[in-house]
């Protein structure tokens, strides 16, 4: 197997190559305008799948499908004179669909844009159902303030303002127990 760079650069001189050859050497008067969009190799360098697409409509490509397949061995002598790799990768040409995937894109995005412009002229002059501020202030009649606190922070708010509030013996007995838990700054502290 060979790295995927190798077989990526091999694929783009194919391209590169049927393109030119297609232009200047093949003179089938079936093949049309047809456009070389991309080739791609497999890792053993063994095939080679090119991919066209064929300006006009079904009898024209029909045609140059034709053409494309009876032209394929001077197309593929010419990849291997050009390319110089020891085995010549067999050509298989496949319609893209590209141009189809592209009207089909197309097509849907007409649909949306008619469907939005549908939904902008009914809603023109409406208004919402519910009022242009649905959220409760305060100062609005109705609305109160939570009673029970909502957080920790808030819980340790309160028994810090109830310890304060039992006077200076509260704050001492804190400052006692302080001291207990460690040794060394109580011994220092008596």
């Amino acid at each position: 197997m060979t790295d995927n760079a190798r077989a990526r650069k091999l694929a783009d001189r194919i391209q590169v190559v049927v393109a030119e050859t297609l232009d200047r050497r093949i003179k089938d008067p079936r093949l049309g305008f047809v456009t070389i969009t991309d080739a791609r190799v497999t890792g053993d360098l063994r095939e080679a799948t090119v991919f066209y697409t064929v300006y006009g409509d079904d009898e024209e490509r029909a045609a140059s499908a034709a053409a494309l397949e009876s032209a394929k061995g001077v197309l593929r002598s010419e990849v291997g004179r050009q390319t110089g790799v020891r085995f010549t990768p067999t050509l298989a040409f496949v319609p893209d669909a590209l141009p189809d995937n592209a009207r089909t894109i197309e097509d849907l995005l007409d649909k949306a844009r008619a469907k939005d412009a549908e939904v902008r002229e009914v809603s023109t002059g409406k208004t919402y159902a519910g009022e242009a501020d649905p959220y409760r202030k305060p100062g609005d009649e109705g609305y109160e303030e939570d009673a029970e606190p909502d957080t920790e922070s808030d819980v340790e708010g309160e028994a810090g303002a109830e310890a304060s509030a039992d006077g200076p013996a509260a704050a001492a007995s804190g400052e006692a127990d302080r001291g207990d838990d460690d040794d060394t700054d109580g011994a220092a502290a008596k």
